[in-house]
């Protein structure tokens, strides 16, 4: 069965889509963007949108009773690959090992002009 989650902080979803689901105890987070939460792409450099994206992960994820220490698996979308060390240094800031798997994909555009977008998949860890 899966559940809808809606994170209290953080932007809302921009189209027909759930922020995150989750099916028993794994979690599916919605592609993220650099959104403050108001809804506005954060102007800055990529770093600091990396980091924006990065505190909206968690903020789904913290609504499903998760962290990032929880993510198996990340997929990261660049509109530019020149960008891809920025990227991967403000985005290795945010785990520690054993790192999640991980694949980055660079397309020709993303939604609102943002230059990357990162989904992830969690697991509920027991306790």
């Amino acid at each position: 069965m899966k559940e809808r989650i809606q994170p209290t902080t953080g932007p809302n979803a921009v189209g027909p889509y759930s922020a995150g689901i989750r099916c028993g105890d794994f979690v599916f987070v919605s592609g993220q963007l650099p959104l403050t939460a108001e809804g506005k792409l954060l102007e800055g450099s990529i770093e600091e949108q990396t980091d924006q994206v990065m505190r909206n992960v968690q903020s789904v994820l913290e609504a499903a009773g998760c962290d990032l220490q929880d993510v198996l698996k990340s997929t990261i979308y660049l509109s530019d690959m020149s960008l891809f060390s920025k990227v991967n240094s403000a985005y290795a800031k945010h785990f520690s090992e054993p790192y999640p798997a991980r694949e980055t994909v660079g397309v020709k555009e993303l939604p609102l002009g943002a230059r990357l977008e990162i989904s992830v998949i969690a697991v509920k860890a027991k306790k």
